[in-house]
């Protein structure tokens, strides 16, 4: 398959350095994005504490909650916790779930949030590699790091660069509750970007987002992690939790753990 390259790229148009702050608190992404499989989504939630064992109890920070599917998950299987994101529209919605055991903070991950306060941290969905700079990714697993117990657990979960590049789909659009979405997708080697133009009876114009992510590989996480002060201890290559293969994974999943003190 062709890969659009970033000279043949659908625009030409810079994306803005945080353009994350306004597509992710639109109603669209959720739309766009959220409305699947919560059978999978749980089972992929029950496989991993199956991996991790946490006692029960545990406290665990969940970063980048979004509208809080994840953490309400995690919750429900008796644990305490903790869920930022930095859209303040999500938060108000996850606070409707909010209780004694689950709560929701507006919070930029790159900034610093607390120290030893968790025992578990999760990053789901892909939801790092969006920054301008390698120093604000940094940052971020720097926070991630700070917020950790010693011998705590950080996982994120991102897509493969590898296999996506291979896989990706130039064009395509979608037709969710009579909003179509009409997608473009290219990379330029150092980042996917992906182009939405949303449109719905009533808009006066079709609203246009650009997402952009960095193609990430495990050595890179590597090079972030181990400064900070995390050992990646595992790689699994889907939501089922089989074994990470560079050529043929859908995900990458990173277990990681912080140095004891």
């Amino acid at each position: 398959m062709a890969i659009a390259s970033a000279e043949n790229s659908p625009t030409n148009r810079p994306v803005a350095r945080d353009w994350f702050r306004e597509w992710f608190d639109s109603p669209y992404y959720h739309k766009l994005y959220f409305q699947r499989n919560e059978a999978e989504a749980a089972a992929f939630i029950t496989r991993l504490l199956g991996l991790l064992t946490p006692p029960p109890g545990s406290a665990i920070l969940d970063v980048a909650c979004g509208r809080g599917r994840h953490a309400r998950m995690l919750a429900a299987h008796g644990y305490d916790v903790t869920g930022i994101d930095i859209a303040p529209g999500s938060i108000d919605f996850a606070n409707r779930y909010a209780n004694d055991h689950l709560r929701f903070f507006v919070h930029d991950m790159r900034q610093l949030l607390c120290t030893n306060c968790f025992q578990y941290a999760f990053n789901f969905f892909t939801s790092f590699g969006y920054f301008e700079t390698r120093r604000e990714d940094n940052n971020t697993v720097r926070t991630v790091s700070i917020a950790l117990q010693p011998k705590g657990v950080f996982v994120l979960d991102y897509l493969n660069a590898r296999q996506a590049e291979r896989h990706l789909v130039p064009n395509e659009q979608k037709i969710i509750d009579g909003v179509t979405y009409t997608i473009t997708r290219w990379c330029d080697g150092k980042h996917f970007y992906k182009k939405i133009v949303i449109e719905e009876e009533g808009l006066a114009t079709p609203l246009e987002y650009t997402e952009r992510v960095a193609m990430l590989a495990p050595e890179d996480f590597e090079a972030l992690f181990r400064p900070n002060g995390l050992h990646i201890r595992q790689l699994y290559g889907n939501y089922q939790l089989d074994a990470f293969e560079a050529q043929r994974s859908p995900r990458l999943i990173i277990v990681a753990e912080k140095t004891a003190e």
